[in-house]
């Protein structure tokens, strides 16, 4: 895996073996970041990615500019993982935390710009999740939440949802998230 873009760009991502992750690819993190820079100003952003791994995402992120980053994960070692990969780029904007997904949307009280999700495929409840988020309005109004997920999971009932992109097994679906909706 590469840095795909930013002041990072180019530079190797190197994270330990044995890691229980899937990480996202490198064809739809520059997918992904293709479509988010016809909508943000990425100096402006606060964002949040829960199930963060390897913490890949939030390093494209940071290369590109934003300045307000947490990353949640509840597996221990990926949290170990995502210190040591922002600790090896020098990044000090990223705040990293051990917590399930659920307690974090349950107990956070800061609001975010864009929250990335990249769950296990096969955990159930990511709907209820994402309800979770939009009710306890993680996101400011405006705000945009991406979902990675497996293609045949389909989210197109779930409020807010704006569109999707299929990147072979993997599919990013985008939420709009606003107040009156």
């Amino acid at each position: 895996m590469r840095v795909i873009a930013g002041k990072y760009g180019g530079r190797p991502i190197r994270t330990p073996k044995g890691l229980a992750v899937r990480p996202t690819t490198d064809r739809t993190r520059e997918a992904l970041f293709n479509i988010l820079n016809n909508y943000v100003e990425w100096e402006k952003l606060s964002v949040l990615e829960l199930f963060c791994g390897t913490a890949a995402v939030s390093l494209e992120f940071i290369s590109r500019g934003v300045s307000q980053l947490v990353c949640v994960d509840q597996n221990g070692r990926c949290v170990k993982a995502a210190k040591k990969l922002f600790s090896d780029f020098g990044v000090k904007e990223a705040k990293v935390q051990q917590m399930k997904a659920e307690i974090f949307v349950k107990k956070s009280t800061k609001r975010f710009d864009l929250i990335f999700m990249d769950p296990p495929y096969a955990m159930e409840g990511q709907p209820l999740l994402l309800a979770r988020i939009f009710d306890r309005q993680l996101l400011c109004e405006g705000g945009m939440l991406i979902l990675e997920h497996e293609s045949q999971q389909q989210f197109e009932e779930i409020p807010y949802f704006d569109f999707s992109r299929k990147y072979g097994n993997s599919s990013l679906s985008f939420f709009i998230f606003h107040k009156n909706k």
